[in-house]
C-alpha cells in the first residue's frame, strides 16, 4: 500500500507539471514557483512515507534499498529542480539567479513542505496500511539521537560531501549521474541515519519533524536550518 502511494504521487506530481509548463509558460515566475513546489512535494511526500518504513525487516536492508531505488527516481522525473533550499543558495550566490527568484524557489519548497506534511497526515489518518496506524501519535520523533554539537557537525559534513559530489558528477551523463547520487545518499542515510537521520536538506527536515521545530526551535534551526546552508557557504566559497 504504501509502495502504491508513492507511485501515486510521483505520478500525480508528474501531470501537475507538464500541465504547468503548458499552461504557464508565459508567465515565467508563477511556473518557476510551481514547479519547484511540485517537485518538493514529491520528495517530502515520498520521504515522509519511507520514514514508516525504516523498521520493516531486514532491517536496514529493506529501507535502504527503498531509499536508493526512489532516489533515483526522484532524480529522473525530476529534472530541471532543486527541492533543496542549500541547492537554491549556490546560483544565488554566484550570480546565476536573482535574489527575488531564488527566494521566489525557497519560498516554494517550504511551501510544499508544509503541504507534504499536511496531506500525508491525512492519508495517514485513513488507516490505509499498518505504518499508518501510529503514524500521527508520534508527535516529535526527535531524530537527533546524539548531542547538538555532533549532530551539528554531522550535518555539515553530509552537505559538504553531497555539494561536493554535486559538483564533481556535473559532467557525467545524466543516466549514470543520478545512479551516483542516489548511492552517495544512501551511503550517508546508512552512516548517518541513526544519529541525525542524514537529511541536509532545510525544507525535507521541516517536513519532515515539524513538530521538534516546534519544540526545540533553535537547536534544530541550528541543526537542519544553518548546518546545511554553511556546509553550501563552505564548498561555495572554497571550492
Amino acid at each position: 500500500t504504501s509502495l502504491l502511494l508513492m507511485a501515486g504521487i510521483m505520478v500525480t506530481v508528474g501531470l501537475c507539471r507538464r500541465l504547468t509548463r503548458r499552461r504557464l509558460r508565459s508567465h515565467q515566475r508563477l511556473c518557476t514557483f510551481f514547479l519547484e513546489m511540485f517537485s518538493t512535494f514529491q520528495i517530502c511526500a515520498c520521504t515522509n512515507e519511507l520514514c514508516l518504513l525504516s523498521n520493516v525487516e531486514p532491517q536496514p536492508h529493506t529501507a535502504l534499498t527503498l531509499t536508493y531505488g526512489f532516489t533515483v527516481l526522484h532524480g529522473l522525473t525530476l529534472t530541471g529542480s532543486t527541492c533543496n533550499p542549500c541547492g537554491t543558495l549556490q546560483p544565488m550566490w554566484g550570480g546565476g539567479i536573482s535574489v527575488k527568484m531564488g527566494g521566489l524557489k525557497i519560498g516554494a519548497q517550504f511551501v510544499a513542505a508544509a503541504l507534504a506534511r499536511v496531506f500525508m497526515h491525512f492519508i495517514w489518518s485513513l488507516e490505509m496500511a499498518e505504518p499508518h496506524f501510529e503514524a500521527l501519535s508520534q508527535g516529535c520523533s526527535n531524530p537527533m539521537q546524539t548531542t547538538e554539537t555532533q549532530a551539528f557537525c554531522i550535518e555539515l559534513l553530509f552537505s559538504v560531501v553531497f555539494q561536493l559530489t554535486i559538483l564533481r558528477v556535473e559532467s557525467v551523463n545524466p543516466k549514470y549521474r543520478v545512479h551516483l547520487i542516489a548511492l552517495l545518499i544512501t551511503m550517508l542515510v546508512y552512516a548517518g541515519g541513526n544519529l541525525t537521520g542524514a537529511i541536509f536538506n532545510p525544507a525535507l527536515a521541516f517536513s519532515l519533524h515539524a513538530n521538534c521545530f516546534y519544540d526545540k526551535f533553535l537547536s534544530y534551526t541550528l541543526v537542519y536550518w544553518i548546518a546545511p546552508s554553511l556546509g553550501k557557504l563552505l564548498v561555495f566559497r572554497v571550492f
